[in-house]
């Protein structure tokens, strides 16, 4: 089977696994676990902040800097196709008691600054106010496109103009760093925190990053706990995560895979493909005749996995546990099932 339908479908791989094995550990709680200490470290490092913070899931980062910089009842900025909107269960409204101005911010998932101001609200007696501007890079549902940096601080500063925070979901930033061939701290510069998942393209097991400044972390923490988030021996999973930050310059073999599919499905008869920027395929079907369902039911038989992602479109996403000569024979299995 090629499993096709996200990068967090990868296996730990041997390196990561004997890390895990060896790592030194403690109690995460009291800030005693050495591997995580490291990690955290390390990962500041990456996005240039001055702190970050080990978490079991990307999603949990994200409500948790929601948490943090928002009062509840404000109004958070966020595309209207953005994960956190999409995919997050409503966690804005349930964790952090806020609501979303959604706004469509054709066509990268960020707001210009005349956007931005357009959809500001400023508190007043009525009004709760704009309390944060939310982005996200590499966007997901917009086919995995990556933001340069001039773009993600001309929103940034839009809104610290008028004193709102930013929070950056970028679970796959290190893609989006490695299309544009830049450090992913350009891209995190603008912004006063970020979330990046060790668990995507990077490979890792389990487990993202949430960074900002200290005063940002130390808030990030307690609200960790109060989310169920406090973890103890956890260096057994810091580990991996050590190695997968070690993976970023192979993301750039992954959007290459991404590509050569792209170019080979598009040439399928009844299949129309954008060309990716990064590891994300979408693909359009409708020219087939056939529904989504039953095009995954087709690629199933000729054991491809591939994903829904709209009434006419489905996603395959390249990555580390699948290399060229797989990729290119689902290409061939996609052309015999749309026989």
């Amino acid at each position: 089977m090629i499993d096709l339908r996200s990068d967090t479908v990868t296996k730990p791989d041997e390196e990561m696994r004997e890390a895990a094995h060896s790592a030194a550990v403690g109690d995460d709680v009291y800030e005693e676990d050495p591997t995580v200490t490291e990690l955290e470290s390390r990962a500041a490092d990456l996005v240039g902040t001055e702190a970050a913070l080990y978490v079991p899931t990307g999603t949990m980062g994200n409500q948790i800097a929601a948490h943090v910089h928002t009062e509840p009842g404000q109004e958070v900025i966020a595309d209207r196709q953005s994960h956190v909107v999409k995919y997050e269960l409503g966690g804005l409204a349930q964790h952090a008691g806020v609501q979303v101005r959604m706004i469509d911010a054709d066509p990268h998932g960020v707001p210009t600054p005349e956007a931005f101001d357009a959809s500001y609200v400023e508190e007043d007696l009525h009004r709760p106010g704009t309390g944060l501007l939310w982005l996200e890079n590499t966007h997901n549902v917009r086919g995995g496109v990556a933001v340069d940096s001039e773009t993600i601080a001309a929103a940034a500063d839009a809104a610290h103009d008028r004193g709102v925070p930013v929070h950056l979901d970028g679970a796959r930033v290190c893609n989006a760093a490695a299309a544009l061939d830049v450090p992913v701290s350009d891209l995190t510069a603008p912004v006063d925190s970020v979330m990046f998942c060790l668990s995507k393209g990077l490979g890792a097991p389990v487990g993202s990053m949430l960074a900002g400044s200290e005063t940002f972390i130390e808030r990030a923490r307690r609200t960790r706990k109060l989310f169920g988030g406090g973890m103890r021996q956890v260096g057994v999973i810091a580990g991996p995560g050590l190695c997968a930050l070690e993976n970023v310059s192979d993301l750039a073999t992954d959007h290459e895979n991404a590509r050569v599919l792209a170019e080979e499905l598009d040439r399928v008869d009844g299949l129309s493909v954008a060309e990716p920027e990064t590891n994300i395929v979408l693909v359009d079907v409708s020219d087939t005749g056939l529904d989504v369902e039953t095009v995954l039911e087709r690629l199933r038989e000729q054991e491809v996995l591939a994903t829904p992602f709209g009434p006419t479109t489905i996603r395959f996403c390249t990555h580390r546990d699948v290399d060229r000569a797989a990729v290119e024979t689902a290409i061939d299995r996609v052309a015999t099932a749309l026989e």
